[in-house]
């Protein structure tokens, strides 16, 4: 019984030494240290820099939304006032033809503009980042002026190009013996809007792309070309795979913009009325909504609609280009 002993209180002076280590570290944990001045400081320098965004973006972002979506709620009446109709107004519009009809005008805007100026864009980026072209400066210039001029500018400007009587391409045709297509007419108008688009915006979704090219590492161009890898090689397979985010960005925007577009068929309306209407395009149609005919309660619903559809087709798309890149890799 004797040699029992030690063994009996080395155990009973283990335990309390750690339920002493136990406390000690529970204490330790409670009493959490105080942030120095200096650190204080930066986070109240931090929060004077966030909250003045934050006001900005919950006054002119959260509460026209929340504010918005308590308008489509409700049906302005000539008797009785306001009047809580629920989803009325959101069922309205997904059978409004006028409102289907522009989103479907968008949707092939969508299907033939944005890959024809995205393939541009990128052609052009790839020419410019080989560094095989000639005046590669004065190219990426030429290339990203149009976006800096205004909508409303290149608009009137586009506009006048392609007016059936004076305009200079129809006095082109007309000077070589041929009949000068109508550009503003009902079967070439969303062509002719597409041009616009594409023209202004080539260059800026090529600035985007060419920034995402000169970030790949130059030592996988290097090992191409000890693999004996050409030009067209080098781009299929290293630089467009590389810059896949770059372009998902582009396409984004691009479907963002595309069904956001505004001034365009505004401003050629004035060119050609009995073509383009007030609901050629949904963005339009929600804006004569709301201040042509003062039904802001069916253009909160029409505006709503519009922005899920973005968010579907951007997530679709997104979640499309994740699973190419799975596949890829």
């Amino acid at each position: 019984m004797a040699d029992a002993d030690p063994p009996s209180s080395f155990l009973y002076e283990a335990k309390h030494r750690k339920e002493r280590s136990v406390m000690t570290t529970t204490s330790g944990t409670i009493r959490r240290r105080r942030p120095s001045p200096q650190r204080r400081k930066l986070i109240v320098t931090a929060y004077a820099l966030i909250i003045p965004f934050i006001i900005v973006f919950i006054a002119m972002l959260v509460v026209p939304l929340i504010y918005s979506g308590y308008l489509s709620l409700f049906q302005s009446k000539l008797i009785g006032g306001e009047q809580f109709i629920g989803l009325g107004n959101f069922a309205k519009a997904l059978t409004d033809p006028l409102f289907l009809g522009g989103v479907g005008r968008m949707v092939i805007f969508l299907l033939v503009q944005v890959p024809i100026m995205l393939g541009l864009s990128l052609f052009f980026a790839l020419a410019i980042d080989s560094g095989k072209l000639r005046g590669s400066r004065f190219s990426r210039l030429a290339i990203f002026v149009p976006f800096a001029v205004p909508g409303v500018v290149a608009t009137l400007m586009w506009g006048y190009l392609y007016g059936p009587d004076f305009g200079p391409i129809a006095q082109s045709f007309r000077l070589v013996g041929l009949g000068a297509p109508d550009l503003l007419s009902a079967e070439l108008m969303l062509q002719s809007m597409m041009n616009i688009v594409t023209w202004q915006f080539v260059g800026y979704n090529m600035i985007i792309m060419y920034a995402a090219l000169r970030a790949i590492p130059p030592e996988l161009y290097e090992a191409a070309a000890i693999d004996g890898a050409g030009q067209i090689r080098v781009a299929w397979s290293i630089k467009i795979p590389a810059i896949r985010p770059a372009i998902l960005l582009t396409m984004i925007f691009s479907i963002i913009g595309t069904f956001q577009l505004f001034n365009e068929p505004s401003l050629l309306a004035r060119i050609a009325p009995n073509v383009i209407g007030n609901a050629y395009t949904p963005n339009q149609y929600a804006y004569t909504l709301a201040f042509t005919f003062q039904d802001v309660n069916y253009a909160a619903a029409v505006a709503f609609l519009l922005g899920a559809f973005i968010m579907v087709i951007s997530y679709v798309v997104q979640l499309s280009n994740q699973r190419a890149g799975r596949r890829a890799s």
